[in-house]
């Protein structure tokens, strides 16, 4: 399979299947996305919604707008499937409306980690992750639509992650509604309690790069910089061809933690980065990382057909993650891109890609993907459809991305 058949496929999987799930998670009565959806197809409009949820399902509808701007879908891919560009639009306008409105906390600034199903705080917990995604999606909406104040607040959330969110070594983990300090039970786990993550390190990066592409500011793209340092520096482990997750106060590691979803997604996100920040300095310091991050992955955890979620002490965990699936797919499309002569790793995307077709896709009526199956395709029950991190964030981007790269669209 060649990428522009791949980037075919992805197209008609997003406008069949993605876009008209999450249109039918729309709740009109309180704004915003319904938090949950069990794996029977049981929808609970009472769940609380995740302020992560609702801002990557603005910064969703925004991006599939900006390729409805690109060219890459037409008014009659989206009148195919019974819908239009505006309604997209409408889509973004719902979501953004919803996290700024009920998501933002007027009072102390930031935002929560959850609110109730009418909008009223759940979780007030100031997470610097958090932050993060509603950057991420703050610029990607201004960058759709054209609403400054969208592009303001976005600068204003990097201030508070600046103020509150770092001390001299890196990027801090939760903070309480008034921004006082709190253990991070939210993104640690394998047993341990970190002080600081991978995962937060990268999604501040993946914000800030999102931010610095549609605005130039200056102060974003040094702090740009200064964490691919950190990465190069701290986070990457040259030795075991991997990054490292959970980390004390020092970023030392705390833990012996393979998560392959993660390798793989940062080689393309960091690669991203760089041609955003577009200085040659870390061209030459990053893209051997991100090189080296995907070879690893494809040699350790890819089987020939999935990936395996993670390695924790020299014992894999062999459930199929939905979101870890949609990663490799963009992964290897990226290094194959990075590198043609890697024939290998488009070959990796199109297996993983029938994979995820043939199990991953739920193909029940109302549904979208399962949040995970065995290696053998079987799902997991226990799993709901949608929960609080369960959107289509992954999924949705790997099919944009892959499209946009089909045609020649790095960034």
């Amino acid at each position: 399979m060649n990428l522009e058949i791949l980037a075919k496929e992805m197209k008609s999987h997003l406008l069949e299947t993605i876009i008209p799930f999450w249109k039918g998670m729309r709740d009109d009565k309180y704004g915003g996305y319904y938090g949950w959806l069990s794996y029977d197809l049981e929808l609970n409009m009472k769940a609380e919604k995740g302020c992560i949820l609702n801002s990557r399902i603005t910064w969703f509808f925004s991006n599939v707008l900006l390729l409805y701007k690109k060219g890459l879908i037409t008014d009659g891919d989206f009148i195919k499937y019974g819908y239009t560009a505006l309604d997209i639009k409408d889509e973004a306008k719902h979501a953004y409306n919803f996290l700024v409105s009920k998501c933002v906390d007027k009072k102390y600034g930031g935002v929560f980690w959850s609110v109730n199903y009418d909008g009223t705080p759940a979780d007030t917990t100031k997470h610097c992750y958090n932050q993060a995604f509603c950057i991420y999606a703050l610029a990607s909406y201004y960058d759709a639509i054209g609403d400054r104040q969208a592009l303001e607040l976005a600068k204003r959330l990097v201030g508070i992650i600046e103020e509150h969110f770092t001390d001299d070594i890196g990027y801090l983990e939760a903070k309480t509604v008034d921004f006082k300090p709190e253990s991070n039970e939210k993104l640690s786990e394998n047993g341990v309690m970190a002080d600081k993550t991978m995962n937060t390190l990268l999604h501040v990066f993946e914000a800030y790069s999102e931010l610095y592409r549609v605005s130039g500011d200056s102060y974003v793209g040094e702090r740009l910089a200064w964490i691919m340092d950190t990465f190069a520096d701290k986070i990457y482990n040259p030795a075991l061809h991997r990054q490292e997750v959970f980390f004390d106060a020092n970023y030392n590691s705390i833990i012996d933690l393979h998560s392959y979803g993660h390798d793989i997604e940062t080689a393309w996100l960091m690669d991203r980065g760089v041609k955003i920040l577009g200085d040659k300095k870390y061209e030459e310091k990053m893209y051997p990382i991100t090189k080296d991050l995907t070879e690893n992955i494809y040699k350790v955890a890819f089987d020939g057909r999935s990936l395996a979620n993670e390695c924790d002490k020299g014992v894999v965990n062999e459930w199929r993650i939905w979101w870890v699936q949609a990663e490799a797919v963009l992964g290897f499309v990226n290094g194959y891109l990075a590198d043609n002569s890697k024939g290998k790793y488009l070959d990796a995307a199109a297996k993983e890609w029938e994979f995820i077709k043939e199990y991953v896709w739920d193909k029940r009526g109302g549904s979208e993907w399962f949040s995970q199956v065995d290696k053998n395709g079987t799902p997991d029950p226990k799993k709901p459809i949608v929960e609080p991190w369960k959107c289509p964030y992954h999924n949705g981007r790997m099919c944009l991305e892959v499209m946009k790269r089909a045609a020649g669209i790095e960034v």
